[in-house]
C-alpha cells in the first residue's frame, strides 16, 4: 500500500522535526484521511533507522486501538501485543490510570515512540488543569519518550482547556506540524463532499398543560417554549419524517454503490430502539442497534462493516475513529449539540471508497446550534454547496410534559465516579436551566475527565456527551 501525497508530506515533516530539538509532532488531518497508516509509516521509518525500540499507541476506543495494532504490525512486521518479544502495545486511554509503574518505566528506559490518536481527549498543559489522561502524559510520557506523535481531526476541546502536549499561538490557535484540510482531501479524492440537510417545519403544534400552541420553526419552538430538544427528538412525527428522507436518499445512493449504508445516531437506548421500530414500520428494513448496554456491540459493528445491511442505529458507539467506509448517509438524532461531536459524526460518512465525485449525506433537525456548525463547514470547503434547509411536509405535534430518568452505568477506575444520578429532561436540552439531583457541579477538567475517562469498552460515550451538554451548552 503506497502513501498518499499528503501522508508522505506529513511523514517527511515529522521526521525532519524529530531531527531538531522538538521531539513532539502534531498532525491535523480531516476525519477519514488515513492518519493511522501515516503514523504507522513514521514508526516504521524510526525503527528502521534504529531511533526507537518500542512503539506505544494510545487511542479513545477498542476499535481504534485494534486498528492501530493491525496497521503497525503490518508495517513493522512484528507483534505489538505487549507480550514477550513484541515491539510495543496499542492501548486505550481508559487503560492509562490502571497502568503500573513497570509499564511507565519502559518509556524512559528504552528508546520509544508514543502515538496519541485523537489527542484532544487529553487535557492540560500543567498538573493544575489536566484530566486524568493528560495527567498521565505529563507524569510519565512528556520528556521521557524519545518521540511523541499526536493525531487529531478536531483540534479543540469543548471545555477550552489546552490539549496535552500542544503548543498555542498568541491568539489561542493550536500549532500543527502538518495540516490536511477537508477541501484538499475532497480534491484529492480522499474524502467525500459533505451534503448537510437541515429539516425544519413551519407548522408545529406543542401540547402544553392541556392547551396547544403553534410555532413556525424548530428554532422558535426551542427558544419561546418549554419544549426541550430531547422532547422534540422523541416526536414520532419527526422521527418518521427523518427516517423517510434518509431512506429515500439511501435508495438513491445504493443505485451507484449497492452496499451503501445509513447510520442513525440516537439520543438514548430507548430512543434507539424506538427509531429501529420506526425504520421497520416505514421501510420494511431491519436495523442493527448498537449501544453501550449491548454486550455484543463491537462484534455487531464489525459485522455491519462487512455486510450489506442498510441501517445501523447507534448511541455513542460509532463516532470518531470507527472505520465503516460504506456508510454514506447519516441521520443526526442525538441530543448532543457540541461542534466537536457534530464534526466527528459527519466524519463517519466522509471516507472515500474511490467513487468519483462522491458525496456523503447528513440529515438533521434545524436546531440552531447544529445549523451554525453546518454553516462553518462551508468555511472549510467554500466552493461546495454544502448546507440546505428542507421544510417538512405536514405538521408535527410534540409535548413539553414528558419526563425521563437516566441512570448512568457504573463508572470504574475513575477518581470521581458519578453513579445512579437522576436527571430531568431539561438537563440535556441546552435551552433551560439545569436541575441536578445528588450531583455537585464539576470543574471543566473534571467534567471531561469523568465523561471521557471511563474505563472499559465504549460505555463512556453516552455519558460523555450527556455531561458535556450539562456543562457547556446550558
Amino acid at each position: 500500500m503506497q502513501l498518499r501525497q499528503w501522508q508522505q508530506e506529513a511523514v517527511t515533516a515529522a521526521l525532519a522535526q524529530y531531527k531538531t530539538d522538538h521531539p513532539h509532532f502534531l498532525c491535523l488531518a480531516t476525519p477519514g484521511a488515513g492518519k493511522t497508516f501515516m503514523a504507522s509509516q513514521i514508526a516504521k521509518e524510526l525503527m528502521a533507522a534504529g531511533k526507537i525500540d518500542f512503539v506505544f499507541v494510545f487511542s479513545p476506543s477498542v476499535n481504534v486501538a485494534t486498528s492501530f495494532q493491525v496497521s503497525l504490525e503490518s508495517q513493522l512486521n512484528c507483534r505489538l501485543d505487549g507480550l514477550l518479544g513484541s515491539k510495543g502495545r496499542s492501548l486505550t486511554y481508559q487503560s492509562m490510570p490502571s497502568s503500573d509503574s513497570a509499564f511507565w518505566t519502559l518509556l524512559s528506559q528504552f528508546k520509544t515512540l508514543a502515538i496519541f490518536d485523537e489527542i484532544h481527549h487529553c487535557a492540560g498543559d500543567n498538573l493544575d488543569n489536566t484530566n486524568v489522561w493528560g495527567q498521565k502524559i505529563i507524569q510519565h510520557i512528556q520528556g521521557k519518550a524519545n518521540y511523541t506523535l499526536a493525531l487529531t481531526g478536531t483540534p479543540w476541546r469543548s471545555d477550552k482547556i489546552p490539549i496535552a502536549l500542544s503548543s498555542y499561538c498568541v491568539n489561542g490557535i493550536i500549532q500543527c506540524g502538518y495540516s490536511y484540510g477537508l477541501e484538499r482531501a475532497i480534491q484529492d479524492g480522499v474524502c467525500r463532499t459533505p451534503k448537510i440537510i437541515a429539516v425544519d417545519n413551519e407548522d408545529i403544534t406543542l401540547l402544553s398543560g392541556g392547551e396547544s400552541e403553534r410555532y413556525s420553526s424548530f428554532a422558535e419552538l426551542l427558544k419561546q417554549s418549554k419544549c426541550t430538544y430531547q422532547q422534540l427528538l422523541d416526536s414520532d412525527d419527526l422521527i418518521a419524517y427523518m427516517v423517510k428522507v434518509t431512506a429515500k436518499k439511501l435508495k438513491q445512493v445504493r443505485r451507484k454503490q449497492s452496499n451503501a449504508g445509513a447510520l442513525v445516531v440516537a439520543a438514548t437506548v430507548d430512543h434507539a430502539i424506538k427509531i429501529a421500530e420506526i425504520i421497520k414500520c416505514e421501510t420494511g428494513d431491519s436495523a442493527r442497534v448498537v449501544t453501550y448496554l449491548h454486550e455484543d456491540a463491537q462484534e455487531a459493528i464489525r459485522d455491519f462493516r462487512e455486510a450489506n445491511d442498510k441501517w445501523i442505529v447507534s448511541v455513542g458507539m460509532i463516532s470518531e475513529g470507527t472505520d465503516i467506509p460504506r456508510l454514506k448517509v447519516c441521520c443526526h438524532l442525538t441530543r448532543v449539540k457540541t461542534e466537536l461531536y457534530f464534526r466527528q459524526i459527519l466524519g463517519r460518512i466522509l471516507r472515500s471508497t474511490g467513487i468519483e465525485n462522491d458525496e456523503g449525506f447528513l440529515f438533521m433537525p434545524a436546531e440552531p446550534n447544529l445549523v451554525e456548525y453546518a454553516e462553518r463547514i462551508i468555511e472549510d470547503i467554500p466552493n461546495a454547496n454544502t448546507v440546505a434547509i428542507e421544510q417538512m411536509t405536514g405538521s408535527i405535534t410534540t409535548s413539553d410534559n414528558s419526563t425521563q430518568v437516566l441512570t448512568l452505568p457504573e463508572i470504574k477506575n475513575d477518581p470521581k465516579p458519578i453513579v445512579n444520578v437522576n436527571f430531568s429532561t431539561e438537563l440535556f436540552s441546552g435551552e433551560k436551566g439545569v436541575e441536578l439531583s445528588a450531583l455537585t457541579t464539576p470543574t471543566l477538567a473534571e467534567t471531561y475527565d469523568t465523561s471521557v475517562g471511563l474505563f472499559g469498552r465504549f460505555r463512556q460515550e453516552i455519558i460523555n456527551f450527556a455531561i458535556q451538554d450539562i456543562a457547556f451548552n446550558r
